[in-house]
């Protein structure tokens, strides 16, 4: 899966606003993204109950503490490096972005307390939500429709993992487990939780290494984040940033493992919480009209193709020094055929 997108958006300093920057004859124009944006996010979730609720009586309330018994449990260093090592070789298999998008059609987040429907539908949801109130942050749109996709990984043709090391909150491993995190009693029988070496505030961290450098549990966050760093994606660095932490709760709701962030990682939590709102509260037994908003999704993705093959052409003009002969022929030939306009 080749992601790729041409717009960069600069972000300041000025609390939680995010400026961009327009050239336009010569000047700059200036738009606000406020972190409100005329979103009103709704006072309860699709079951008439408060969002992220993991004590409200419910049918889903056993499965979901279930879930996190098990999650906690599993999730530890050795079992996130294996998993990680595992999939970045991105040797699974090869799908467009649509057919992974139509392949979630097929599971439902055991995890989710505020959601039943198939995976598609939160995708769509949070996507067309964002669009929008941002109609002309076309990477925002394209964040929000595959920030999930890797929940492919309970697909037999991805490994079909489990659950719990698909879906969930995520969380640093290596250091010690934050009490804000849901069900924390469970981390009592995760084998790292009594380990010197990780259950401290830093562990085999330092402070502000930045979350790049920090294991997170394993799932589809980390593993789409894996797909889109391979994949050379030209998503701004906020991008990614949302779609690797964007279940990482107990930081953008708590502030907890704030002492591992860089500046970096400060300047994107800003568009992370712009995201987080679309991401929680346009869950909803409302189904947005798929072949309706599907040819906009598709024309995104045939415009990252457009670039990708445009990002060739270029790279094979710059190589024409050392070329052999026959080749440079070849090269005008494809040139002729297929050169973007």
């Amino acid at each position: 899966m080749t992601i790729l997108i041409d717009r960069h958006s600069d972000q300041n300093d000025a609390g939680d606003e995010i400026v961009e920057k327009n050239q336009g004859n010569g000047k700059e124009e200036e738009t606000e993204l406020v972190l409100d944006a005329g979103f009103e996010a709704p006072h309860t979730n699709s079951f008439g109950r408060t969002f992220r609720d993991y004590d409200a009586e419910s049918e889903r309330r056993r499965g979901v503490e279930e879930f996190y018994r098990v999650n906690h449990i599993g999730q530890t260093v050795d079992f996130v490096r294996k998993m990680r090592e595992e999939y970045e070789k991105l040797n699974r298999t090869e799908m467009s972005i649509w057919e992974c998008c139509e392949l979630l059609n097929e599971f439902i987040d055991e995890s989710d307390p505020d959601l039943d429907e198939p995976q598609i539908e939160h995708l769509l949801q949070t996507a067309e939500a964002i669009r929008k109130d941002y109609p002309d942050e076309d990477w925002l749109h394209l964040t929000g429709l595959i920030h999930d996709l890797g929940k492919v990984l309970l697909h037999s043709s991805f490994g079909e993992l489990p659950q719990w090391a698909v879906v969930g909150d995520t969380f640093p491993v290596g250091c010690a487990f934050d009490e804000s995190i849901v069900h924390h009693k469970y981390f009592k029988e995760n084998p790292d939780y009594d380990n010197p070496s990780y259950n401290s505030k830093y562990g085999i961290y330092t402070e502000g290494c930045g979350l790049d450098n920090v294991l997170m549990s394993w799932g589809h966050d980390d593993y789409m984040y894996l797909v889109a760093k391979e994949n050379q994606t030209t998503l701004p660095s906020a991008g990614l940033f949302i779609i690797r932490y964007h279940s990482f709760y107990a930081l953008h709701k708590s502030e907890a493992y704030k002492h591992l962030m860089n500046n970096e990682d400060r300047e994107n939590m800003k568009w992370l919480k712009v995201f987080n709102k679309y991401d929680l509260y346009s869950k909803s037994k409302v189904r947005v009209n798929v072949e309706e908003v599907k040819p906009y999704y598709l024309s995104l993705t045939n415009k990252v193709v457009c670039i990708y093959f445009k990002m060739c052409f270029q790279i094979l003009y710059s190589k024409l020094w050392s070329m052999p002969a026959s080749l440079i022929g070849v090269y005008y030939i494809i040139c002729s055929i297929f050169r973007p306009s």
